[in-house]
């Protein structure tokens, strides 16, 4: 009989369900760590967590009889997913339970923020009447900046909306066609959208690209009286930054719910005027936790029960035969997703995958689950995989389609991808040679053959001696390593080229800056991919 610990505290409701669970022995089990917590994982096929317990690689360390972790949330940040995936356990998430709290709650703080509710009621438990100090800003009619349009940046924008606020919104995976029948503007940037708006609320994952993504230069920017709002995760805004900001009187309001450093209890921002703070309050009301706890029941249920894996955010629902099949092509496709997020400009439209010859004879779902992974791989917290990719693609307003055909082209099999984006189209394709051995053949109309691992320089050039050399010498002037090479022509556009150097590490600033000044270069870009072998958990 399947056994199932609860680490932290679930609601009621949760329980319930695991008492009406034919089959299924639980118990509660909370505030464990350390080698109590390692312990007890190992006694147990399932565990039901929240953000309380922090289940790290030691704690798995030697468990042979785990099978599934469901976190009641949407972060995983306190499980070690890919240590679980080494162990064969599933670490599935609850992704729409706190969707609408989270939202209001951001909303609240908006309004709050506005009409100055803290302080004007302090004001009144500390015996004044200060009405005139306290007059505040209405929303109708202000501009509103959301980056982030997944299921909470949406709600925000619809509450937004309803309260006659003009929104702007920054998703590279957001097609204009669906933020236009939802009556948002798309900017094609985050720094272009800010002159524009009076308040910006953020619900995008922390992460390299998305840190100190508001600083001390980005506020400058700002209208001047701007108020800001962050109920996603901590270290979005820079809060030191935040604090110059309202000393200078430049910020008009900040409102946070999360912190870089939780939990948090000293800030300098805590006691500012114009600053209303909560303690990660987002999804801390009790519909959205009756909902993420009877949501992470179900799935460790069904998966002991069933096998059925669902809004898992480290393993794919494949037996290692299947696996072994693709896993070849599941490589090319993945890292083709990755080039194309790294190439398109954003406001992507459509999505359209194209197998030629022997890869259309295999499980091209699967492969265009892998290439939806790698298109979304830099834009979601939690690794995106082949259970899930696809519907998170489609949540926003892409349409994906597919074509296969027996024709083998100039390959014995070949996987395209056309993004069609705001005017604009792009277009990658790859290869396999022998079995792991992942090439690139097509980019932007350019024929070519080139390396699909390390660091990437693509740079179009006009088709004229001398200009290979020239970025050679540059590169090698700032002690970069070029370990491959490749150039292709345009079959479409004669006199036009394309350059893909394989570089030992990332070039400078200011070697770009030197490539890009030279005579007959007309753009350039500079994609991360996986070394060669290295590979997602999922596909592992």
């Amino acid at each position: 009989m399947p056994k199932v610990i609860v680490l932290d505290t679930l609601a009621q409701e949760g329980l319930d369900l695991l008492d009406q669970s034919p089959g299924i022995e639980y118990e509660v089990r909370t505030g464990l760590k350390g080698e109590e917590l390692r312990s007890a994982l190992n006694e147990f096929d399932g565990a039901i967590c929240r953000s309380g317990v922090k289940i790290t690689a030691e704690s798995l360390e030697g468990n042979a009889n785990l099978k599934v972790i469901a976190r009641a949330g949407v972060g995983t940040d306190n499980i070690d997913s890919k240590s679980a995936a080494r162990h064969g356990i599933v670490v599935m998430n609850t992704p729409t339970g706190n969707t609408i709290s989270t939202a209001e709650h951001a909303f609240c703080l908006m309004m709050a923020l506005s009409r100055n509710v803290p302080a004007a009621s302090q004001s009144l438990v500390e015996g004044r009447w200060d009405r005139k100090k306290y007059m505040g800003a209405q929303l109708a009619d202000k501009t509103l900046g959301v980056v982030g349009l997944g299921r909470i940046g949406m709600e925000v924008a619809k509450r937004a909306l309803a309260f006659e606020m003009r929104v702007i919104a920054y998703d590279p995976f957001v097609s204009p066609e669906r933020a236009a029948e939802l009556g948002i503007e798309l900017s094609d940037t985050v720094p272009e959208m800010l002159p524009h708006i009076d308040y910006l609320t953020v619900h995008t994952p922390l992460t390299p690209e998305t840190k100190d993504m508001i600083n001390a230069e980005s506020i400058k920017t700002l209208k001047p009286g701007a108020r800001l709002i962050n109920c996603a995760r901590g270290g979005i805004y820079n809060e030191e930054a935040l604090v110059e900001g309202l000393k200078s009187g430049h910020l008009g309001g900040v409102a946070l719910d999360v912190y870089a450093e939780e939990p948090c209890t000293d800030s300098p921002l805590f006691g500012m005027e114009n600053v209303v703070c909560t303690p990660h309050l987002g999804a801390s009301t009790e519909e959205a936790q009756t909902q993420v706890a009877v949501e992470a029941v179900q799935l460790v249920v069904n998966y002991l029960t069933t096998g059925e894996i669902r809004h898992a955010v480290n393993v794919a629902p494949l037996d290692p035969k299947t696996l072994e099949s693709v896993r070849g092509y599941l490589d090319v496709a993945y890292r083709l997703g990755l080039v194309a997020a790294q190439v398109h400009s954003g406001g992507v439209k459509s999505v359209k995958l194209t197998y030629r010859g022997e890869v259309s004879g295999k499980n091209t779902k699967l492969l265009t689950s892998a290439f939806c992974a790698g298109f979304l791989a830099k834009a979601l917290e939690d690794e995106p995989n082949i259970i899930n990719s696809e519907m998170l693609l489609l949540d926003r307003g892409v349409d994906l389609s597919t074509e296969t055909s027996t024709d083998m082209g100039s390959f014995s099999s070949s996987i395209t991808a056309a993004i069609e984006e705001g005017g604009k189209s792009h277009q990658v394709g790859g290869t396999l040679f022998g079995s792991n051995m992942p090439r690139l053949i097509l980019l932007d109309g350019q024929r070519l053959e080139a390396y699909l691992d390390g660091t990437l320089f693509v740079f179009a050039h006009n088709d004229v001696p001398g200009i290979i050399g020239k970025v050679g010498t540059i590169f090698g002037n700032h002690k970069i390593n070029i370990a491959q090479m490749a150039v292709g022509r345009s079959s479409t556009m004669p006199g036009s080229a394309v350059g893909v150097l394989n570089l030992d590490g990332l070039p400078s600033e200011a070697a770009v800056k030197e490539v890009m000044s030279s005579d007959h270069i007309t753009s350039s870009k500079v994609i991360e991919l996986p070394a060669a072998g290295e590979m997602p958990t999922w596909m592992r």
